[in-house]
């Protein structure tokens, strides 16, 4: 006699002592794990690359305190700022474009689209053509023009609430208008403001210090169990409104929170390396894929974000030879491919 046996499911409930019941996705796990793990060797690794190269071992030695005088200047205060602002700026795209994309039930719903990168911009361009700020006031500046410009989506795309075409739509808008305003601007600046500038829109995390990791930090210490804590919202949300009022969610608060939060996450992120395309658009994406689960993949999309830009960064040091590339280029590269695959794939689907 033959016994069939069971296939494992992908969810689990998993009970605790007090009667509470927690969905576990196993799969969605696994996932989460995996790319915890490759974030960290690829950051291992690009920790270690460079001009003074420095074998993983030591680094890791270097980074509980056992390395030399100069693995620890090298690692501690030029390369460990800017691998954790990679990090946390990917991790923050990832979570945003989730949002974005959970809230306007639109795989297109993404800051890159919407307009949120392009209003931080005009923000730091502002700061640097009119006022030839420092660092930190073209940081503020971004970080504010990213929030101005989500404040006016919002009430734009308001009627009776805000549904997720009209959000869409509104942004587009927005985003044309704003990079039309961007340009004007860098028509009025000149030729070393105008330089400053181009470099800080392509996106790039060279130079980058102790200063850009500590407010990102707390950014996502405060914004991060804040979302988290209202994920199951979210997926009520994904329902439609009348059925998440039916299951007790206030619709347009978690929708109104979850909204500032994914535009804190995104002009944080922007103003910390300037607008990094495509991470927030392919990161929801890839990790929906890969997990095979529905909902928004909140954690799973941020450490697709934080894999994806620590990766294209490594690449857009090492994979040109001497020619070293911001690693906006990279992640817009990678990404426009992305999303020609992604709208071939839905094409032949019949969904486009």
């Amino acid at each position: 006699m033959t016994t069939t046996r069971r296939p494992t499911p992908a969810i689990r409930a998993v009970r605790t002592r007090g009667g509470l019941s927690v969905r576990f996705d196993v799969r969605a796990f696994t996932v989460v794990v995996l790319l915890l793990v490759a974030a960290l060797t690829a950051s291992v690794v690009l920790i270690g690359t460079g001009d003074f190269p420095i074998p993983a071992v030591d680094v890791l030695k270097t980074l509980v305190g056992n390395g030399n005088a100069g693995q620890e200047f090298i690692v501690n205060e030029l390369r460990l700022p800017r691998v954790l602002v990679g990090l946390l700026v990917g991790a923050s795209l990832g979570l945003g474009g989730a949002l974005f994309q959970s809230i306007s039930r639109n795989p297109l719903g993404s800051p890159d689209v919407l307009g949120l990168g392009q209003g931080s911009t005009a923000g730091a361009l502002i700061m640097i053509v009119l006022f030839s700020g420092t660092a930190t006031q073209v940081a503020l500046g971004a970080l504010v023009g990213g929030l101005v410009t989500g404040l006016a989506i919002y009430l734009l795309a308001w009627k009776r609430g805000v549904h997720g075409y009209r959000l869409v739509l509104v942004g587009i808008g927005v985003s044309a208008i704003v990079t039309a305003v961007n340009g004007y601007l860098l028509t009025k600046a000149d030729i070393v403001d105008a330089a400053r500038a181009i470099v800080w829109m392509t996106g790039s995390l060279n130079g980058r210090d102790w200063a850009q990791v500590w407010p990102l930090l707390i950014m996502c210490a405060v914004l991060v169990p804040l979302v988290l804590g209202n994920a199951r919202g979210l997926r009520m949300m994904e329902m439609g409104d009348d059925v998440s009022y039916a299951l007790g969610v206030r619709v347009e608060r978690v929708r109104l929170l979850l909204m500032l939060s994914a535009v804190l996450l995104t002009a944080g992120a922007t103003a910390a390396a300037g607008p990094v395309g495509f991470v927030a658009l392919t990161a929801p994406q890839l990790a929906r894929r890969l997990t095979r689960s529905p909902g928004p993949n909140l954690v799973p999309s941020m450490c697709m974000g934080a894999t994806l830009l620590i990766v294209a960064d490594w690449a857009s040091q090492r994979a040109f030879g001497a020619d070293q590339l911001p690693v906006g280029v990279v992640t817009g590269v990678l990404g426009g491919v992305y999303l020609l695959w992604l709208l071939v794939t839905e094409r032949k689907a019949g969904r486009i």
